[in-house]
């Protein structure tokens, strides 16, 4: 399973409640410049629309950018591939107040492209604070021990 691209301020910002893997639908420019690890999942999130499921925001830039259509656009809503089992779940977390549902990390499972997607709730600035002060104080201990 080799990472594509990741969304590392999600774990900074959210508490991470359920997570999912689903495919994804993309065009083949689209798969290449992923391989390549150009895209970026940065202010990305996800949405239900009906009984179907899309990636917002996510920006995947054209492989090679003098053959791509004119018509191409990199933030396009992409549709992800989820069962209805899965599809209804999301509408029940998706309806909670002060929930939201964001992806993680794209990668590469076979021959297959996927998506890690949570639904999460935002972490308060004290949260934030203690995580900060944790790395902090474990950074001090590999420091001391390192020079030992």
């Amino acid at each position: 399973m080799e990472f594509l691209a990741e969304n590392k301020k999600a774990f900074f910002n959210y508490e991470m409640l359920e997570k999912f893997n689903t495919g994804i639908e993309l065009l083949g420019l689209e798969v290449k410049s992923l391989k390549a690890k150009r895209g970026t999942l940065d202010g990305a999130y996800v949405s239900v629309r009906g009984q179907e499921v899309f990636l917002l925001g996510a920006n995947i830039p054209p492989y090679q950018p003098q053959n791509t259509p004119a018509s191409y656009e990199p933030t396009r809503p992409r549709r992800l591939l989820l069962t209805k089992k899965e599809i209804s779940q999301l509408v029940g977390w998706e309806n909670k107040k002060g929930l939201t549902i964001v992806p993680l990390s794209l990668y590469n499972s076979e021959r297959k492209i996927k998506v890690t997607i949570a639904v999460v709730r935002g972490k308060k600035k004290h949260d934030k604070r203690e995580v900060l002060k944790k790395r902090e104080a474990n950074r001090e201990i590999e420091r001391t021990l390192k020079n030992q």
